[in-house]
């Protein structure tokens, strides 16, 4: 081997290479994925798992989608990247097909959801300074909620164990109970230019919005000029059995946030609008590099072909009653170690009883252990996000394995 080969050959890697090489800020399973097909993964070792986190609600589609793959390899044969003084076409396609789909009337592309929370927060702001004035800056947010972790966007997410150490925080951010209508009406005031707001809050507890909730949100918003902004981030894109869940609670916000499944692991990230909230930004006010890259809008186009079809989003209705029905008995066989589920669609959560509150993690490291790969959101719940596509049969055969998981949980001394 010359010195040339040497230097490009890789060297083994494993998960304590994540210990001497990656900045610290996730703590891994030490299980390494290598290869994955449909909602199958396997391990360096070769094991197999079944995938019920998609990534966090990420890879809807499964693994390797072979649409999905054949639209980034069409694309990646033709144009990668283009600056953002030009256009594309497969960006212009993508545009159009979410407007068709949506309320939206205008498009802006980035890479996550942060990123689509960020121009959300910075357009809403500078709408209420141009049409009101400056002192309309104020967003008012929930308490638990999760929108990303740039500085603005983890300030507005209201979950003090994400700000810590990063004062001084972003100011003119308020937080109201989750659900709570009445305070929602007592935070309102002159000074608000949006409320942002979780269908179903996801890192929060897979917690659903009350349908009375969000139409009351609606109404102060008509009421005061303030704009009204859906982050569906983790709950769009088909996961509730709707493309987007504001089509099932009849509420349309003045901006949607959308990321996570709309590339099916290819990352982007998108805000959509109406023409004349999106006429407060004009060029250079906001930007992004590689936000509406071509490859990145050929795989979300083919995303979203795949996903808002009558039969694919009726299909997911199925399997998330499948999966609820199935979670439930879960609760009525462990009563001990469960108190009730919640969600919608194909993101549910499980919250542990009080006797186990806390445990969640353990639990999900059992299921591992077991081949089933399943999420917590937060301490107290477990949280079931398969992919869209998941069948009868791996619906129960994640309920075998996670019974047994359970079984040997509670076998372990305490």
């Amino acid at each position: 081997m010359n010195a040339v080969d040497a230097v490009f050959t890789s060297p083994p890697v494993s998960r304590q290479t994540f210990d001497e090489v990656m900045v610290p800020t996730y703590a891994p399973s030490n299980v390494v994925p290598v290869r994955a097909l449909g909602l199958d993964v396997w391990d360096q070792a070769g094991k197999q798992y079944l995938d019920f986190t998609a990534g966090i609600a990420v890879t809807s589609l499964g693994h390797a989608h072979p649409a999905v793959v054949e639209a980034l390899t069409a694309q990646a044969q033709q144009l990668w990247h283009v600056s953002n003084g030009y256009t594309n076409e497969p960006v212009l396609r993508l545009a159009s097909a979410l407007i068709k789909a949506t309320f939206a009337e205008r498009a802006f592309f980035c890479n996550s959801g942060a990123e689509a929370n960020e121009a959300a927060f910075k357009l809403a702001r500078k709408y209420g300074h141009d049409k009101f004035g400056p002192q309309r800056s104020r967003i008012l947010s929930c308490l638990n909620a999760f929108h990303g972790r740039t500085l603005f966007t983890v300030s507005v997410g209201g979950q003090p164990k994400y700000t810590e150490g990063f004062e001084p925080l972003p100011p003119a951010i308020s937080h109201i109970p989750f659900n709570d209508i009445a305070a929602a009406r007592a935070a309102m005031g002159d000074d608000v230019c949006a409320i942002v707001v979780e269908p179903v809050q996801g890192e929060g507890g897979v917690m659903p919005a009350d349908a009375a909730y969000l139409q009351a949100l609606r109404a102060l918003c008509d009421q005061t000029g303030a704009l009204l902004i859906f982050d569906e981030v983790q709950c769009g894109m088909g996961r509730t059995g709707a493309l987007f869940a504001y089509m099932q609670y009849g509420v349309t916000p003045d901006i949607l946030t959308s990321a996570k499944a709309l590339g099916n692991g290819y990352p982007i990230g998108a805000m959509l609008t109406t023409s004349a909230i999106a006429a407060t930004f004009v060029p250079g006010t906001h930007g992004t590099t590689y936000g509406g890259n071509p490859l990145a809008a050929a795989v979300a186009l083919k995303v979203l072909e795949i996903i808002d079809t009558p039969v694919f989003l009726t299909r997911v209705q199925e399997a998330g009653a499948l999966l609820r029905r199935m979670l439930d008995a879960l609760v009525v066989d462990y009563p001990q170690v469960f108190a009730s589920v919640r969600g919608r669609g194909l993101m549910l959560g499980m919250l542990l009883a009080d006797g186990y509150r806390g445990r969640a993690k353990e639990i999900t490291k059992y299921a591992e252990a077991e081949g089933l790969m399943i999420l917590i959101a937060g301490m107290d719940v477990l949280r079931f996000v398969p992919a869209l596509t998941v069948s009868d049969a791996q619906l129960g055969r994640a309920d075998q394995l996670l019974r047994t998981a359970l079984d040997k949980f509670l076998a372990a001394p305490k």
